[in-house]
C-alpha cells in the first residue's frame, strides 16, 4: 500500500469516527439522565471518541485538518437536523408501530437545542485545537498526554456550559441551579473520561506510527507542526 494511500486511510478512519460520534451525540443530546445524585445529557456518552479522534487528527494533520473537519461536521449536523425535521412533517401511516407524535417526541429537537449544539461544537473544537498547539509549542512535541488531556479539559468546559446554557437555560427550561448542576456534571464526566483515555491515545498513536511507518509518521507530524505552530509573541 502506497504511503499517500495509508495517510488517506488514517484520515478517513479518524474522520469517520469523529463525524459519526459527533452527530450521534447531537441527535440524542436532548435526553437528560440521572447519574447517581446528578443529572446529565445522554449526549455525553459518544463524546469520548470525538475527544480521541480530535487529538489524533491534531497530531498528524494539524490545525487545518481539525478545522476543516469541524466545519464539515457542523454542516452535516445541520443537514441531519433538516432531514429529521422533514421526516417529522410527514404523517405516519395508521399501521405504523411508531406514531407521528412518538416520532416527534423522540426526534423533535427545539431550535434552542440545534443552535446550542452547533455553537458549542464549533467553539469547543476551535478552542481545543488552539490549546493543543499551545501546549505542544511549550513542550517541544513531548508530553502527548498533556496536550491531549489539557486541550480536552479546556474545550469541554466551554462545550458543557454553552450547550446546556443555550439549549435549556436561556429558553427557561431549567433553573440556574439546575443548569449549573447539569453543565458541571457533564463536564466532570467528560474530564474523567478524557483522563482515562490517555493510555488509549498512546496506543492508537503507536498503531498509526506502525501503519504509516515511523519515518512517514514523523514527517507527517512535523508537517502538521510547521503548518499549525505560529511564532510565540
Amino acid at each position: 500500500m502506497q504511503i499517500a494511500h495509508r495517510r488517506d486511510v488514517v484520515f478517513i478512519l479518524l474522520s469517520g469516527f469523529f463525524i459519526t460520534n459527533a452527530i450521534i451525540a447531537e441527535m440524542i443530546g436532548g435526553k437528560l439522565i440521572q447519574a447517581g445524585p446528578f443529572a446529565m445529557s445522554i449526549g455525553v456518552i459518544p463524546w469520548p471518541v470525538v475527544f480521541l479522534t480530535t487529538d489524533l487528527i491534531n497530531e498528524y494533520f494539524g490545525t487545518s485538518g481539525v478545522r476543516r473537519l469541524t466545519f464539515l461536521t457542523m454542516g452535516l449536523i445541520v443537514y441531519a437536523f433538516l432531514v429529521i425535521y422533514a421526516a417529522m412533517l410527514v404523517p405516519a401511516a395508521d399501521f405504523s408501530p411508531i406514531s407521528t407524535e412518538v416520532f416527534a417526541l423522540v426526534f423533535g429537537q427545539s431550535l434552542w437545542i440545534i443552535v446550542g449544539s452547533i455553537v458549542a461544537f464549533a467553539l469547543s473544537q476551535l478552542v481545543d485545537v488552539t490549546v493543543f498547539w499551545f501546549f505542544r509549542r511549550r513542550t517541544g512535541g513531548k508530553r502527548l498526554w498533556l496536550r491531549a488531556t489539557g486541550s480536552t479539559a479546556v474545550s469541554q468546559l466551554i462545550d458543557s456550559i454553552v450547550i446546556i446554557g443555550i439549549a435549556f437555560w436561556l429558553p427557561g427550561k431549567v433553573k440556574t441551579s439546575e443548569f449549573l448542576t447539569v453543565a458541571m456534571t457533564n463536564y466532570s464526566y467528560k474530564f474523567l473520561i478524557a483522563v482515562g483515555l490517555t493510555p488509549l491515545v498512546y496506543l492508537l498513536h503507536g498503531m498509526i506510527d506502525r501503519f504509516l511507518g515511523k519515518a512517514e509518521a514523523s514527517q507527517l507530524i512535523e508537517k502538521a507542526a510547521s503548518e499549525s505552530e505560529s511564532p510565540v509573541v
